[in-house]
């Protein structure tokens, strides 16, 4: 008897990659915000208080940004428990004592 690919198993691991990559891109987002402010920061009184005004929007693109890293989080977290839950399955479902 040949045993094809988990679909379940599959879908879990797939979770866990796609949170990671969601994980990676929000990070980015941040990172690149964070260098923006740090050159900003070395910049013109004037340029300054113009980059001020936009500062509000800036922040809430920090916010969602660390609520994309969150969801990402979760996200795998839940694959890698898919992926323990079909595994364990499989283990039931075939009698390795016969």
């Amino acid at each position: 008897m040949e045993i094809s690919g988990n679909s379940a198993f599959y879908a879990g691991l797939s979770t866990v990659q796609t949170g990671q990559h969601r994980i990676d891109q929000a990070a980015g987002q941040i990172a690149n915000n964070t260098l923006e402010r740090s050159a900003a920061s070395q910049s013109s009184d004037i340029q300054a208080s113009r980059l001020r005004s936009v500062d509000s929007s800036q922040l809430s693109d920090v916010a969602s940004n660390l609520i994309e890293m969150s969801q990402g989080k979760y996200q795998a977290e839940l694959g890698v428990k898919i992926a323990k839950a079909s595994d364990e399955m499989l283990g039931t479902l075939i009698d390795t004592y016969a």
